[in-house]
């Protein structure tokens, strides 16, 4: 091999694996003189590749296994040499070949180690994937992806109509956005890429106010009474802010009108347009509160469910469908009640639900509770602008110890 080389030395020290960095000159190997006699011929020729690399940076990495890389020139041999070194130094280290890897390829691997979603949300992740990451990211190796590069992709997701024709709201392209971040996250984790260039990007804004419609105890009572024999399916979504899925699961044995509560354990998710029965959302389960006199309302439903049936269920039997009751039932009550300028719908209800409660005075953690929040910092978010500011509160008690002072130093300067 007779050739000199330079080298530096890594040792990871406490008995772990050492790993190796060095420079070799191959101007003395066989496979370099023959490949540069080809690169000249192919020169003379009239080729205008580059000649083969001189100089070969060699390291073993953390798992042991030998890399290369060649360069042209001595100074970018050693500026890789030592850039090399103080990755393997602070464990930031990632291979080049394995950033490489396709987006598709990643997408794949995160999308089949979820875990903890629910049907409904990996069908929505999929979803999002094949239609606004993939034909997009789904060719390119992820280490070549820059943070220009998403944030070109952000704006034209904000500026181009979706798949569905219509411009994209902002919610969905922050959803968008995320699937894709957790995809690179993934990258990270599996060490392809060092950071994620899918990070503090401005995403859009929407104003959850106009999305919010908070009814009124009595626009309730008669949204309720237009919905007919679903009067009491639309005051459940009304006053105890559990999802559409979550209502329509509800069994009789879960039903406790002495304790007026309500057990919240399973949801209907629909996958593709067939419902599917699984875990609530974020595995909360939880038991939310009645007011008595709609308590005492339930207990015929319940008796007549038992034990296992639906409290709610379409006129054929089995579990309401969203599509069905909303057409049918909920969008007629809705102009029978004289609410159609404000937009509600069933799912909208929750936001009436929290907004009776916080005006009634629970407080945040109760509302967490009731509506299955993952947190009280995410309920606060959502309806922290219903709870009363309490400023006036401060400032009529800074005044009591402020005038307590101003009188104590009146009653010194008199003396």
């Amino acid at each position: 091999m007779g050739s000199p080389r330079t080298s530096t030395d890594y040792v990871i020290r406490r008995g772990e694996r050492m790993a190796r960095v060095w420079i070799e000159d191959r101007a003395g190997h066989a496979d370099y003189q023959a490949a540069m006699e080809k690169w000249q011929a192919a020169k003379k020729a009239g080729s205008k590749r580059q000649p083969p690399g001189r100089w070969r940076v060699r390291w073993y990495g953390p798992d042991g296994k030998p890399k290369a890389k060649t360069f042209q020139k001595l100074p970018q041999a050693e500026a890789e040499k030592q850039t090399l070194t103080g990755r393997l130094d602070k464990g930031s280290y990632r291979d080049p070949q394995s950033g490489k890897a396709a987006v598709t390829v990643v997408a794949e691997e995160w999308f089949g180690k979820l875990r903890k979603q629910g049907r409904r949300t990996k069908a929505d992740y999929r979803e999002i994937l094949d239609s606004y990451v993939l034909p997009y990211w789904g060719s390119w190796q992820v280490a070549a992806i820059a943070w220009d590069d998403v944030s070109t992709w952000v704006d034209e997701l904000c500026e181009k109509p979706g798949k569905s024709g219509r411009k994209l709201g902002a919610a969905r392209v922050v959803k968008i956005y995320r699937v894709f971040s957790a995809v690179l996250k993934h990258a990270v984790k599996s060490h392809r890429i060092a950071a994620s260039p899918a990070t503090e990007h401005d995403l859009p804004r929407r104003d959850d106010d106009d999305d919010h419609v908070y009814l009124s105890h009595e626009q309730l009572e008669a949204l309720a009474n237009a919905a007919g024999e679903y009067r009491l399916l639309v005051l459940t979504l009304g006053y105890c802010g559990i999802r559409w899925g979550e209502a329509i699961a509800a069994k009789g044995r879960r039903l406790n009108v002495d304790t007026r509560r309500l057990r919240i354990v399973q949801a209907y998710s629909d996958v593709k347009g067939k419902l599917e029965l699984g875990p609530v959302k974020t595995h909360e389960k939880r038991s939310v509160p009645l007011p008595r006199s709609f308590a005492e309302e339930l207990r015929p439903i319940g008796d007549a469910a038992g034990a296992d049936g639906l409290l709610y269920t379409a006129p054929e039997g089995g579990p309401l469908r969203y599509s069905n009751f909303r057409g049918r039932i909920f969008d007629p009550a809705v102009k029978a009640a004289g609410l159609t300028e404000l937009g509600i719908t069933p799912h909208k209800l929750r936001h009436t639900a929290a907004s009776l409660a916080i005006a009634a005075g629970a407080d945040v953690k109760v509302v967490q509770l009731m509506l299955g929040h993952k947190s009280a910092a995410m309920t606060l978010d959502v309806y922290g602008h219903l709870w009363p500011d309490r400023l006036d509160e401060v400032a009529d008690a800074l005044d009591i110890g402020r005038n307590a002072a101003l009188e104590k130093l009146r009653a010194q300067l008199a003396a």
